[in-house]
């Protein structure tokens, strides 16, 4: 029996949460549906869904402060519905971990398409845990080896990680805040010019193979296959 993907809709709007439940459902997904930001963290610790919709609007406890708690203890794959237009406004729900954002009004087939997106890519980084190859650039994680076009890169034990996160998260923005604690296990917040020291020499090492390493305005890093 294949494994049926388990989708946590929070949404205070009842017609926009049916409307998302519809054609979640009808895609093959399990759906359950939470009207507030306190009963979608209840739900998310206590039957852990694979990816949560969640609204940055919403009453009391809103997306971002539902999102900043989620963080302390799971990296479950957050999509941010959000009626806001401004820029800063979805580069904040991205830096506090959010992986993808849609805005509304939005249309049920393209949340359905970033759904299956954002679950396989994570399927994807289980399935190449050990290796990773994109183009040039090779990342053995048990030998701890790092090539560009065959020729060995040496880099630091804090290098090497921080490449390897980003490349398992490939395609999703990480924050300085993240990389921080993931990276470096940080549980309190530092100078995150850290992250951007490590990330120059990181790039510098790794020569023409640094085009695969993106800086997000104003957010932080992420892994791109070009």
């Amino acid at each position: 029996m294949p494994d049926v993907k388990h989708v946590l809709v929070v949404d205070d709007e009842p017609r926009i949460a049916e409307i998302a439940r519809d054609y979640l459902e009808r895609a093959g997904f399990r759906v359950d549906v939470a009207g507030n930001g306190a009963d979608a963290l209840a739900f998310a610790r206590a039957r852990r869904p694979d990816l949560i919709v969640l609204d940055l609007g919403l009453p009391h406890m809103d997306g971002l402060d539902v999102t900043r708690a989620l963080r302390k203890s799971s990296r479950v794959p957050i999509i941010m519905l959000t009626a806001r237009v401004e820029e800063a406004d979805r580069l904040r729900g991205l830096e506090i971990g959010a992986d993808d954002y849609i805005t509304k009004p939005f249309s049920p087939r393209e949340l359905v398409l970033r759904v299956k997106n954002l679950l396989k890519r994570g399927q994807g980084e289980e399935e190449k845990k050990d290796r990773y190859q994109m183009g040039d650039l090779l990342i053995d994680v048990p030998r701890h080896l790092v090539t560009v076009h065959g020729k060995r890169v040496d880099l630091t034990a804090t290098e090497f990680k921080l490449l390897t996160v980003l490349a398992q998260r490939r395609g999703r923005v990480q924050s300085r805040e993240q990389l921080l604690q993931d990276v470096w296990q940080y549980d309190n917040l530092i100078d995150t010019r850290t992250v951007d020291t490590h990330m120059r020499r990181l790039r510098e090492k790794l020569g023409r193979a640094s085009r695969y390493l993106d800086t997000v305005r104003g957010v932080g890093y992420r892994f791109v296959e070009n």
